[in-house]
């Protein structure tokens, strides 16, 4: 079998590779513009894909994330187009390219998908995330990295604190009774994890202040939701932004807690700031040298179980996440991992186990196990294939 694998700095990119590889299949890379240019509606893009496609004979087109000027090309040369997204929100998902017939679209949130569903969409199947465990298990943890990285509570990830993040901000000028319409909802959203009410609680009047001060164009070629867009990338990034700096900043003032992400955090003045921690190698044993691991899920993210998540458990490290509904198709709260439903949840389940030593590391050794046997690669391709 022969992989025409589009390249970019993606999660993933190099463990799926391998699999692919490992099965004997051939991996051809087309380096894949992804910051730059647009992947959306691109003539010339599209050309050189398709040019690419009929230089050799493929059996199918593989990227992270979807891309509809891919989409496009693959349709043309009748050629199989498998995505895998991972990232959340992602608007080229609603673009009119995503039901073509040749197109297998993995998605690792079912609740993106069933949005997809209900449109008639057929095209789109779920695929949760997964962790290379096997290449995980040859890492060494030794003295002075166990040193190094030991915490009792540790998050890696974005703060959405960060300026490219704060859409919010662009709505400054809207009315004050604009503005505290948004902030309750902010803040109602903030308390109830399971149910994603943003995109619902933007009634007319609302949205047409918005409009009116930040104006929006729905994409010629797509079918996404004005509403959608306003609700996923703008309130949804300032309930997590809010929600990860009030917890982070809740557990320093009790525990030790280590952030790893690439801006300085200065407002959490509790926290110790690690910076960026490299993703193949130093992540793990952030993973394994943490009592807890932290995951706060981008609100974003309807139902679906981050990466994050099972790159902790993947490396035997104790996860401690808020509620997401896909996390119960495949693993037990507190027998794999253990889940919050508040703030005060969270405390008092940071606190109990903490100094519950044994059934910790046994919840972590569980949530391993069951990563190990039914989320790596592996079975990950597995299923592509079998629905293929």
């Amino acid at each position: 079998m022969k992989i025409l694998f589009m390249a970019w700095k993606s999660l993933g990119q190099k463990d799926l590779a391998d699999e692919f590889i490992r099965r004997g299949w051939e991996v051809v890379y087309y380096p894949f513009p992804r910051e730059k240019e647009n992947t959306r509606i691109n003539k010339r893009l599209c050309e050189e894909i398709v040019k690419t496609i009929a230089e050799d004979k493929y059996d199918f087109v593989f990227s992270f994330n979807y891309f509809p000027v891919i989409s496009i090309a693959c349709n043309a040369c009748r050629i199989k187009y498998i995505s895998w997204t991972f990232d959340s929100p992602f608007i080229q998902l609603y673009s009119n390219t995503v039901g073509y017939p040749y197109n297998y679209v993995f998605i690792f949130d079912r609740g993106t998908c069933q949005d997809l569903w209900d449109k008639g969409i057929r095209t789109v199947y779920y695929l949760p995330m997964a962790a290379p465990v096997e290449r995980y298990d040859r890492y060494d943890e030794t003295n002075e990295v166990k040193d190094l990285f030991q915490t009792q509570i540790s998050f890696v990830g974005s703060t959405y604190w960060e300026k490219k993040h704060r859409f919010f901000e662009r709505l400054g000028a809207v009315s004050r009774k604009t503005q505290g319409y948004l902030d309750g909802c902010i803040q109602m959203q903030k308390q109830i994890y399971g149910e994603f009410l943003l995109e619902k609680a933007i009634i007319p009047e609302i949205m047409e202040d918005m409009m009116a001060h930040c104006p929006l164009e729905v994409n010629e070629d797509g079918f996404e939701r004005l509403e959608w867009v306003y609700a996923h990338y703008f309130l949804a990034r300032q309930v997590t932004a809010l929600e990860r700096m009030e917890i982070l900043d809740l557990l320093s003032k009790k525990y030790s807690v280590d952030l790893y992400t690439y801006e300085p955090t200065p407002e959490l003045s509790s926290v110790r700031n690690r910076g960026t921690v490299e993703v193949m190698e130093e992540a793990p044993m952030v993973y394994r040298c943490s009592k807890i691991n932290l995951n706060i899920t981008l609100r974003s993210i309807l139902t679906g179980i981050p990466l994050r998540s099972f790159e902790i458990m993947g490396n035997k490290g104790f996860l401690l996440s808020n509620y997401q509904e896909d996390y119960l198709e495949y693993f037990n709260d507190g027998e794999d991992f253990v889940y919050y439903t508040d703030y005060e949840d969270l405390e008092r389940k940071a606190e109990y186990y903490l100094s519950h030593e044994k059934e910790r590391q046994e919840i972590a050794e569980n949530g391993y196990r069951k990563v190990k046997c039914g989320h790596t690669y592996r079975k990950r391709v597995d299923a592509m294939m079998d629905m293929i």
